[in-house]
Parts: structure tokens; sequence; C-alpha cells
């Protein structure tokens, strides 16, 4: 199939290509670069051995989606399907500025799929968030779980969800899944991509990643009071070649299951912070000095999935360990201490 993927040149979207190429899949990308690095599709095309259609542009601009799947029709390979992961996903920033999560988030999902229902193109699969979820009564978080979310990103993500459900009610030949990650980390085996955060890291690896190469001086632990092992908060991490590999499974799914269909994508069991800090020490060999800080407002102290939903339907299972998660994530900063940018 032809796939679009936007913010193909991002995170989980860079490692979604490779596997997208690898399993014999043509890549057209589509980002804007605000929280990327063009070098990273050239990566992309070097790891897979296979080309990369690649276009600089904001999935907000009608006239730009339309042109492109226009184009696409022309050649002869139209596009058969959209993964769509361009968005803002930082919690604290969507508090302090709501109204571009809004734009950036909602608004562009929803001129995504007008332009695919008017261009005829009727699979998504689409990059959600376990934070809809909110703070969960009990773990592990089932896919049946009440959604309520309690920050504007995990707002947006769900709003977008809600939207495709309308749509597919509306239009019965339009199908998507969603997909709820819940904590992506690690990095491709080769260190070739990985994540590369603007600014300061929002999640847990990418900042051990900067402490362990002296970017930054220490890790702040928020919290160690929590009703947890060792009391800091256990989270489901989940290796971002896991999560690729369940995305090119979705989108396989939806050529022989129309509608709507939900998954967690997660290990299904919960690593605390001070277990990935020293996991990552004994893999990396370098010390990750860290402080306790405040609890932060609104952060639960265990949370991780039930994703057997995906292993019965999708056939899909998390296969990489902590080990491997902290060993790839620190052989790509290791190789890339700046990140994509030149040393």
């Amino acid at each position: 199939m032809k796939i679009l993927v936007t913010g193909g040149a991002g995170y989980i979207g860079s490692h979604t290509c490779v596997e997208l190429l690898q399993s014999g899949h043509q890549v057209l990308v589509v980002d804007n670069l605000a929280n990327s690095s063009l070098e990273a599709i050239s990566r992309i095309e070097q790891l897979a051995g296979k080309a990369v259609q690649f276009i600089q542009g904001d999935v907000r601009n009608e006239a730009l989606l339309a042109e492109i799947f226009t184009a696409a029709v022309a050649t002869g390979q139209p596009v058969d399907a959209v993964i769509h992961f361009a968005g803002s996903k930082a919690v604290g920033e969507s508090v302090q500025f709501p109204l571009a999560y809004y734009d950036n988030n909602v608004s562009a999902s929803r001129t995504l799929m007008a332009a695919m229902q008017q261009h005829g193109v009727n699979c998504l699969v689409f990059s959600s968030s376990a934070t809809v979820y909110g703070e969960p009564d009990q773990v592990p978080v089932t896919e049946d779980f009440p959604t309520r979310p309690f920050n504007p990103y995990g707002r947006t993500k769900l709003m977008v969800e809600q939207m495709m459900g309308d749509l597919v009610v509306a239009a019965p030949a339009f199908s998507a899944v969603v997909l709820r990650y819940f904590n992506p980390v690690g990095a491709h085996p080769s260190g070739r991509i990985g994540e590369d955060p603007q600014g300061i890291p929002n999640n847990l690896m990418p900042f051990i990643n900067q402490v362990a190469v002296g970017r930054r001086p220490f890790l702040s632990v928020f919290g160690n009071d929590y009703d947890t092992p060792d009391g800091t908060g256990v989270r489901d991490y989940i290796h971002v070649c896991d999560l690729a590999e369940g995305h090119v499974r979705a989108l396989e799914q939806l050529a022989t299951k129309p509608g709507l269909h939900t998954y967690n994508l997660g290990t299904g069991s919960g690593i605390s912070v001070l277990q990935m800090v020293e996991a990552y020490r004994q893999a990396s060999g370098q010390p990750i000095d860290y402080q306790i800080a405040p609890r932060r407002p609104g952060d639960i102290g265990c949370y991780y999935a039930d994703a057997s939903k995906a292993a019965r339907e999708l056939n899909w299972r998390a296969s990489r360990d902590l080990t491997q998660m902290v060993t790839d994530g620190w052989n790509w900063q290791r190789q890339n201490p700046s990140g994509y940018a030149k040393n």
C-alpha cells in the first residue's frame, strides 16, 4: 500500500516509516519539521534501503493536502491509507497554550479527515495516548475504561477519537484504528534514529539520555512517596520499535476488518522511575545523578496497560524488555550526543 504518514520525521513516526518500508509499503511523509529533523528522513532511507517521498508542510493546510492526494492519483499510485502522528504532545505546554493544542491537534485532524473523505481515502490509523483515561480507578487499564483526561493535551486526543467515531458512523466506507500508547522509549537498535526533543525533555528517558552524555547535570525525580515498591512513579514503558510494529499490524488489519477499533499499546507491566535509572546506569556505564523533587500536580502513582485486546485481534505483543529499551536508548544518545544536530 501507499501510506501517507503525517509527522513521519518525528520520533515514533520515523521508526514506523522504517517498519512500513521493510514490510513492503510505499511511504509518503508530510511533516512541518516543527519538532523533528529532515536528517531523520535520510536515515530512514538508509536503514530501510528504500526511498521516502517527503513533503515539508502542515496538515492544517487544506490546499496542500488536496494537492498531495490529487498528485498521488495522477501518478497512478493513489494514497491507500494515512497514519496520523502530526501534533503537539507536551502536557505542561498544553496547559499553558491550550488554544494552540486545539488548533494543532484537533483542527488539523479535522482538516486531514475532510481531505481524506473528499479524495476517497478511507483508512486512518491515529496516534492517540493513554492520557485519555485520566486517572484510572485501577490497573491494568483496558480499552473500555472511562475516558476522563485532565489536561488539554489528553482532551485533544479524545476529541479526535470522537470525531473519528462519528465519521465512521456517517461514512460506512471509512475505517479507522485508534492506538492509545503508554510510554514509548528506546530507539532503533542501529542508533541511527531516536528521540531528539527540542528544549528541555518532557519525558523520562530522553532526560536520562541527556544526563548520561553530560548535557544536563541531574534528573529530577518527582515524588518518592507513592504507593509503589520504591515510592517513585510506575509507568508502562514500551520500546518504540514494538510500537512501530503495532502500527503496521493495525494498518494491515483495516484491509479486512472495517469499522472503528481501539487498542492499548503497552507491555502490560510497570517499571518505576528508579528502576529505569538503575537499568540505564548498568547499560551505559554512566553515573545518572538524580534529585528527589516534590510530586507534580496531576501525576499518578501507578499506570500500566492491559494490551490483551491487541494480542487477540492484531496478533501483536511487545517483545523487547527493559534491558533492550535502555541499551538502544543509550546507543542512540551515545552516537548522537546532540541529537540530529551536528556535534
